[in-house]
């Protein structure tokens, strides 16, 4: 895994780079669970479990239906799937390494490669997931159809690439307050259990809370999925292109944090915090 020669040529740097990124992707699975298989499907009971979480919570309030002309399962299926890849992906990369960890001491390995291979392996434990509902969905209870599936393939990407900037922020601070880092990753978590608009339409939020809403790029996502996914549905509120910018700029705003923060950091911090 830990290649010790220097690579001569851009190409021979890149290659190596990626087999880390792989290797280290590989470890970041089995570390979750000794077996792949029983990892990957806790990963799909988790979103299976939300699912149900969700379908009680509309049935408490006798709404048995969706607010879109459509398939209420798939509605319910699309707001969690971009959930658990935006919030997990951003869980994964503000805890994907430390100056105090073991593997940093490694040559080969950088902050780069950790943090890369975090934000990967939630994609893959996410899509697989995703894979399988869905599969298990349409042939054994209803067909599944896409207004437009690569739109709805670019929202669920881009939801998961959003979760690992936000996260490349709170892993920078990390090192300043580790406490502090973990309370507020896990009160983004948590708020977005609300603000990510999963459980409602943003095309019949009052105006007046809007603002409540739109400062989240998950509630962009959410709802220009259900625009790719339902041919009846139509967002009017959210612009994908506003998530976009924000998840550039919150990479480089963690792309500085973490640089700066690398010049200051040492063991020490750790051993006090």
């Amino acid at each position: 895994m830990f290649n010790q020669r220097k690579n001569d040529t851009i190409i021979g740097a890149a290659g190596t780079t990626l087999g880390l990124i792989y290797h280290q992707t590989v470890y970041n699975l089995r570390n979750d669970h000794r077996n792949a298989i029983v990892g990957l499907l806790l990963t799909i009971m988790q979103s299976l479990i939300f699912v149900a979480a969700f379908m009680l919570f509309f049935l408490f309030f006798k709404v048995r239906t969706s607010p879109i002309r459509g398939d209420f399962i798939l509605y319910l299926l699309s707001g969690v799937f971009m959930f658990m890849a935006h919030t997990q992906a951003s869980g994964a990369v503000a805890g994907s390494h430390s100056v105090s960890g073991g593997l940093v001491k490694h040559e080969p390995l950088n902050p780069a490669i950790l943090i890369a291979s975090a934000a990967m392996a939630v994609l893959y434990r996410q899509t697989v997931s995703c894979i399988a509902i869905l599969g298990l969905y349409h042939v054994v209870i209803a067909p599944i159809h896409f207004d437009y599936w690569p739109g709805s393939l670019g929202m669920y990407l881009l939801a998961w690439f959003s979760g690992a900037c936000t996260g490349l922020v709170f892993l920078g601070i990390r090192p300043w307050s580790p406490r502090g880092s973990k309370l507020v990753t896990t009160a983004y978590q948590r708020i977005n259990m609300f603000a990510s608009g999963k459980m409602f339409v943003a095309n019949v939020i009052p105006n007046a809370m809007l603002p409540w809403f739109l400062w989240n790029p998950l509630f962009h996502i959410i709802d220009q999925q259900r625009g790719f996914v339902f041919i009846n549905y139509t967002p009017l509120k959210t612009d994908p292109l506003y998530a976009l910018w924000f998840s550039l700029a919150a990479m480089m705003i963690g792309l500085l944090i973490n640089f700066t923060t690398r010049k200051y950091e040492s063991l020490s911090w750790n051993a006090a915090g």
